[in-house]
């Protein structure tokens, strides 16, 4: 694939593991997508471009709903906010991880969440990465590690953090080993992937994925997934859920 071109897959899954509520499901569909990409593009800047990008898309998506719907009333701020999850900790050193994106999502309404996996000066990551995804270990030029982050909004119908898209600038060779040795699996050179990448065989890339049900549900301002998709819910929640006015599809 040319630089700059790319590929995307419409997803439908099964998480049987999954623990059931108002923004997860039995039942997972997502757009992954993957951008080839040059050396040159492996910047903080061209991910912050490629956000904004994705971001601009979902305030359009959001104008034309409510030119459609004029009872859903738009409430995206103008921007994404960036910042990176030492920032983050700098600004709630009190906080664990999930509570520091819930303030940052509700004083910003939407933020991109910079820098997931490395660890921070507490000696933790944020959250957990995989070594073999996006590159959390390269220094930025915004004097921190990571080429890597999630899309959090604030979700006022639920008075919470709304995870929208985990997405990055993709391991490289030199990061990849880097990560691998970081999180002490060299093992996994010998994989097909590993190996292929570590050769210089693949195109290097941008990627992610974007919950469709979870925009769907954010857009039209839903309090549970199950509003907008059908899949198999507990007796108890539905039972729940109706007793609020939610009818789950």
């Amino acid at each position: 694939v040319k630089p700059h071109y790319g590929i995307y897959t419409d997803m439908n899954a099964i998480r049987a593991d999954e623990e059931l509520g108002n923004l997860h499901s039995l039942y997972v569909d997502q757009w992954d997508w993957e951008q080839s990409i040059k050396e040159e593009d492996r910047t903080l800047e061209y991910l912050k471009d490629t956000v904004k990008s994705i971001y601009s898309a979902l305030k359009e998506t959001e104008y034309l709903i409510y030119e459609e719907f004029p009872h859903i009333t738009p409430r995206l701020p103008k921007e994404i906010k960036f910042i990176h999850s030492q920032e983050l900790l700098d600004m709630f050193p009190d906080l664990p991880a999930k509570e520091r994106e819930a303030e940052a999502a509700k004083k910003y309404g939407a933020i991109f969440l910079i820098g997931i996996g490395a660890p921070l000066s507490n000696g933790e990551p944020h959250d957990g990465r995989a070594p073999d995804y996006d590159d959390w270990i390269t220094p930025n030029s915004d004097g921190f590690q990571g080429l890597n982050g999630d899309i959090l909004l604030w979700d006022d119908i639920l008075e919470t953090p709304f995870e929208l898209s985990s997405m990055g600038i993709r391991v490289s060779p030199k990061s990849l080993m880097q990560q691998l040795e970081a999180r002490n699996c060299t093992e996994r050179t010998s994989l097909t992937f590993h190996r292929t990448l570590l050769a210089g065989e693949l195109p290097l890339s941008i990627g992610g994925g974007i919950g469709q049900s979870r925009l769907c549900m954010f857009l039209l301002q839903k309090a549970h997934i199950g509003e907008v998709q059908a899949s198999i819910w507990p007796e108890e929640q539905i039972e729940t859920c109706r007793k609020h006015g939610i009818m789950l599809v």
